[in-house]
């Protein structure tokens, strides 16, 4: 049976929170990491498999 999980990152100037949750909203994992994807990719990978999607939210110069 295949876990559906999802992601979501809120990306800042100089790091990143990653968050990931299954389908009713449990966490499953949740860090804030720098903005480097030699750090990010291998945090993603154990999940990777059972991602279902990835949502970046940026509010970055919005004003």
């Amino acid at each position: 049976m295949t876990v559906p999980l999802y992601c979501g990152i809120d990306l800042h100037s100089n790091n990143s929170v990653i968050s990931i949750q299954d389908k009713n909203c449990n966490l499953v994992y949740e860090k804030r990491l720098p903005n480097d994807l030699s750090i990010i990719i291998p945090a993603l990978e154990p999940y990777r498999e059972h991602l279902q999607g990835s949502v970046v939210e940026s509010t970055y110069n919005w004003y």
